[in-house]
């Protein structure tokens, strides 16, 4: 097989089927799992449900059968979940870490012996400006992403040994199916947090419907596998949004925080 192969998660919808097709067209051969194995004119699709162990083994599986090889992997399966942070149930936190953080760990941990035997490639792991900047009313999904964004660090050092590159990518406010499909904590009519929460939901979902074309993030992706010395993590997104992670770094904490609250809703 010439052509390289890449395994794309998430690739149902949202930034995940946007990646897929772009880099299909780009020359790859792109293998776009999803729970319901949906497929494209330009890619194949595979079932794979990232919350469970042996759903992802079954792809990997197919990707071995078929393909014969692996390049590299676009982790993009996630979700999210909007509500104030103390009414959301345990259930609920834990299922958005089962997907947004477990189901990528799956899918790497599949994926690397595999990188191994070749001599090398790729692992990009979709985060988010909310891996970076804690996100009011989505506490969990920020919570998921600022873990992927560790591990993503840590795993780096251990990987690099055998020419495995590991590079996070964080995008801004996009325009896609993300936000209808996002899972909401109800508050009763009197709970203390209903009102702000509703507001800074509003505020985030204005933001995403008006937000940047999911392409960008595919061109992103496509350079960062062009590249033999790829950087840890690239931000994507609107110039005011990806002032925001240089600010944080740059401004003191409550300064930054001050100026963060009226963009964020609260």
């Amino acid at each position: 097989m010439n052509k390289s192969v890449i395994l794309v998660t998430g690739a149902s919808a949202g930034i995940g089927r946007k990646c897929a097709t772009h880099l299909a067209s780009a020359g790859w051969t792109v293998i776009g799992a999803s729970r319901r194995g949906t497929s494209s004119d330009s890619w194949r699709g595979v079932p794979m449900d990232v919350d469970r162990d042996r759903s992802v083994e079954r792809a990997f599986e197919i990707v071995d059968a078929e393909y014969g090889q692996l390049n590299a992997v676009l982790a993009c399966a996630g979700w999210g979940l909007a509500g104030a942070a103390e009414r959301t149930s345990l259930e609920d936190a834990k299922a958005q870490f089962e997907t947004n953080f477990w189901g990528a760990v799956r899918v790497v941990n599949a994926t690397l012996p595999r990188l191994r035997e070749r001599g090398g490639g790729h692992v990009v792991l979709m985060s988010s400006i909310a891996g970076i900047l804690g996100i009011p009313y989505q506490a969990f999904y920020s919570a998921s992403k600022f873990a992927l964004e560790g591990y993503a660090e840590s795993l780096a050092y251990e990987v690099a040994p055998f020419n495995v590159h590991v590079t996070l990518v964080e995008p801004g406010n996009f325009k896609t199916d993300f936000t209808a499909a996002r899972r909401k904590v109800e508050l009763s009519v009197n709970d203390p947090y209903r009102g702000a929460c509703e507001k800074a939901i509003t505020v985030m979902e204005r933001d995403e419907v008006n937000g940047a074309d999911p392409v960008d993030v595919a061109r992103a992706v496509e350079k960062i596998l062009r590249s033999k010395n790829p950087p840890r993590r690239v931000s994507v997104g609107k110039f005011d949004e990806r002032m925001g992670i240089m600010g944080k770094r740059l401004l003191p904490f409550r300064l930054f925080e001050r100026a963060a609250m009226s963009s964020l809703g609260v």
